[in-house]
């Protein structure tokens, strides 16, 4: 079944943010960008990475909740590998 297409006011996913915060840095790595340009791209960037620290942040509390859902805040990661029971 295909992916149905994300709603235009959708918060764009964590992958594409960070993408576009990396071409941005190319660009302006570059030097090419006017005064007006780089400022543009500078405001756009750290748009772009306070989305993708936000995404990070959620994604740790979401591991912290189901690693210890009662008290997420002192979760303590997995002993060993899960993969082979002992």
């Amino acid at each position: 079944m295909p992916k149905k297409p994300a709603p235009a006011d959708a918060a764009p996913s964590f992958e594409h943010s960070l993408d576009e915060l990396e071409q941005l840095v190319v660009r302006m790595e570059q030097g090419d960008l006017s005064l007006d340009d780089s400022l543009q791209s500078f405001e756009r960037g750290i748009s772009l990475y306070r989305e993708c620290q936000g995404a990070l942040d959620r994604a740790k509390l979401r591991v912290n909740q189901l690693l210890d859902p009662g008290a997420p805040e002192s979760a303590q990661p997995f002993e060993g590998d899960l993969r082979d029971p002992p």
